[in-house]
């Protein structure tokens, strides 16, 4: 469910929106009748990154920074 809000709305019931947010709704921000934010519940944490994962799994030639050939239009 999304629901619409204005500033000043948003302002005084902050802790009341994100409970909302929180639950799974969406709650839009908007300002003169224009959307201009969006709350949405956060579904997932990022997977964490690990350095150097993909470790030989890409080859670079040796030619990588070689010149590149003459081009004539």
């Amino acid at each position: 469910m999304t629901i619409t809000v204005n500033i000043h709305e948003a302002k005084t019931h902050l802790s009341r929106l994100l409970e909302r947010v929180a639950g799974g709704e969406q709650v839009i921000i908007a300002k003169a009748g224009k959307p201009v934010a969006m709350l949405t519940p956060i579904t997932s944490a990022p997977a964490e990154r690990v350095p150097g994962i993909d470790k030989g799994r890409l080859l670079i030639g040796s030619e990588f920074d070689a010149p590149l050939p003459e081009f004539n239009e």
